[in-house]
């Protein structure tokens, strides 16, 4: 392979951004169906605008619609870690002395 081609599919990779996690969480709230419907509540609240646009710029989030909807999705995440700790809770047996 030239080298030039070489290049041209590596910087085209280097160009892919990766998905925020605003933005993951986005689409596994929609691929749960958490988006569907017609039904919508109408939320508003006050917030600092250096927040606001911390939130955006590593969010990506182009509206401050989509910033609320990301915010919401991650929220409405399970927390794997708790789950871990309900289900193993107790595993470890009376004796198990921890290294502290």
């Amino acid at each position: 392979m030239p080298r030039a081609a070489t290049l041209r599919r590596t910087t085209a990779k280097k160009q892919e951004k990766p998905q925020s996690s605003g933005a993951v969480a986005l689409d596994e709230a929609r691929e749960f169906g958490l988006l569907d419907g017609e039904r919508t509540e109408h939320v508003s609240f006050r917030a600092p605008k250096a927040l606001l646009d911390a939130a955006r710029r590593e969010s990506g989030a182009e509206s401050l619609t989509e910033l609320g909807l990301m915010a919401l999705a991650i929220l409405a995440q399970p927390d794997p870690f708790k789950k871990f700790v309900k289900e193993n809770y107790g595993a470890l047996g009376p004796d198990h002395t921890l290294d502290i």
